[in-house]
C-alpha cells in the first residue's frame, strides 16, 4: 500500500463508481487529497485494487470511504485497508476512528465490527437509496496501540 496521488484519482474514481450506488465524485476525492486527509492506495501489478480515506482532528479520525475493486473482494483487501488506516491512526497518536456505514451493508458492518468497532448510534435517512433514504450506522473504535484483526 502505498499514499494515494493525483494520478491516482481516475483508477480510484472508477473503483467507486463501480462498487458504489451513490459514489464519491472526482471532486470529493481531490479535496481528500488537497486537504490532506491519510489516502491510501492498494496496487498490485500497475493496477489499483482499493483505496481508502481517513482524515484526522484532533486526537480523533473518521474513516471517510474505503473501496475494494469488484473482482479483488471477499479477498481480505478490505480488511488489509482498514487494519491499514487505524494503524495509521495509531501512529499518529488518535484516540478513536469513526465511521458510518449502510445499515444494508452487512458485509461492511461484520469487518468493522470484527476489527473493533462498535456501534454507538444511528443517523436516521442518512443515505440516499432506491427506495429514497436509509439508515447510516455510526460506529467508533477505540485505539490502544494495538489493532484487532
Amino acid at each position: 500500500m502505498r499514499d494515494m496521488t493525483l494520478a491516482d484519482v481516475d483508477a480510484v474514481l472508477a473503483i467507486e463508481q463501480a462498487v458504489q450506488t451513490y459514489p464519491w465524485t472526482r471532486g470529493n476525492f481531490m479535496d481528500a487529497l488537497n486537504s490532506g486527509y491519510v489516502c491510501r492506495v492498494d496496487e498490485m501489478g500497475g493496477e489499483i485494487r482499493g483505496f481508502a480515506v481517513l482524515r484526522l482532528v484532533l486526537d480523533e479520525a473518521e474513516l471517510l470511504s474505503i473501496g475494494v475493486a469488484a473482482d479483488q473482494q471477499r479477498k481480505g483487501l478490505g480488511r488489509a485497508l482498514l487494519l491499514e488506516m487505524l494503524d495509521l491512526a495509531c501512529q499518529k497518536n488518535m484516540l478513536r476512528v469513526f465511521l458510518e456505514v449502510r445499515a444494508s451493508n452487512v458485509a461492511a458492518l461484520a469487518l468493522y465490527r470484527s476489527a473493533g468497532f462498535g456501534e454507538i448510534g444511528i443517523r436516521r435517512d442518512y443515505y440516499q437509496n432506491a427506495n429514497g433514504s436509509e439508515d447510516a450506522i455510526t460506529m467508533a473504535c477505540e485505539l490502544t496501540g494495538e489493532i484487532n484483526g
